[in-house]
This record gives C-alpha cells, sequence and structure tokens, in this order.
C-alpha cells in the first residue's frame, strides 16, 4: 500500500513540474487592437510621437507631466489629436523602460513622425516590419507577417 502512494505521489509531482515548465508568458490577449503585430508577448510600448509609454498588463499609459510619470487610462489632452492607430509603437520588454526615457527618446528619434506603415493588430497581417527585442533595442528585420515571436526577455 506505501508503495502505491509513493508512486501516485512521485506521478503527480512529475506531471505538475512538466506542466511547469511548458508555461510561456504569452499576452496576446491584453494587447490593444491598436499595438504591432508579430509578438506574442509585450510588457511595454514606447510612443516616440508623444514620448509617453503604455503599460501592456495594467492597460495605462504613462507620461511626463511637470517633471513627474503619470499613470493614466488615456494620454493627456494635449494629445487627443494622436492617432494610436498610425502612430509608430516600439516594444521594450524591461521593467520600468521610462526611467531610461532620455535615452528611448534619442534612440527612436527617427520614428517621431513616421510616415510607413506598421500593421497592427486590429488589421491582423501586414507587410514587412522591423521588430524590436526590447533588450538593447535593436531592430531586427524580419519578413513574418504577424507569426514572429517575441519572448519576455
Amino acid at each position: 500500500m506505501k508503495k502505491v502512494v509513493l508512486m501516485l505521489l512521485l506521478v503527480s509531482g512529475t506531471a505538475y513540474i512538466n506542466e511547469t515548465k511548458a508555461q510561456i508568458n504569452v499576452n496576446i490577449g491584453l494587447q490593444p487592437a491598436w499595438g504591432p503585430v508579430g509578438y506574442d508577448y509585450v510588457e511595454y510600448y514606447y510612443l516616440p510621437d508623444v514620448g509617453a509609454y503604455y503599460y501592456v498588463p495594467r492597460r495605462q499609459f504613462i507620461y511626463l507631466n511637470n517633471g513627474n510619470w503619470i499613470y493614466a487610462n488615456s494620454l493627456p489632452y494635449r494629445y487627443r489629436t494622436y492617432n494610436l492607430y498610425s502612430g509608430y509603437k516600439v516594444v521594450i520588454n524591461e521593467p520600468r523602460p521610462y526611467l531610461r526615457y532620455s535615452k528611448h527618446k534619442v534612440q527612436y528619434a527617427k520614428y517621431k513622425g513616421y510616415n510607413g506603415r506598421q500593421a497592427v493588430i486590429k488589421n491582423g497581417k501586414g507587410p514587412k516590419q522591423v521588430h524590436y527585442s526590447g533588450k538593447k533595442g535593436a531592430p531586427v528585420k524580419s519578413n513574418s507577417k504577424g507569426k514572429g515571436r517575441n519572448k519576455h526577455l
């Protein structure tokens, strides 16, 4: 009897460990419809046009106001005409990227007023895109049409 109970505990413990290893961070359902395609995990978007961030898990914008970082459900009134669907978004998967705002502002300045197309989730598939690893911010050209993977770094 002891052997049977021990064997059951061993089998169930092994199944639990295997199940835990198989988990992958995926937040596709949380990403906004205006987010770029090609990512199965996104923590933050940086919006070069407005110098703000969007924190996907909490669905909040983070922007500077009088020297303080503000968390809000929408962008401030001064950006009321900004179109989230057409503005360029940079995926950044690192904790509190707004603390490196001055670096991001310079690094992604070329995307401010970007006139090219960036496929968004709402529209599904898109043309060639430039994806960002988030770790070093280095662009990686890709031919994927919404099928790329960018795991949590």
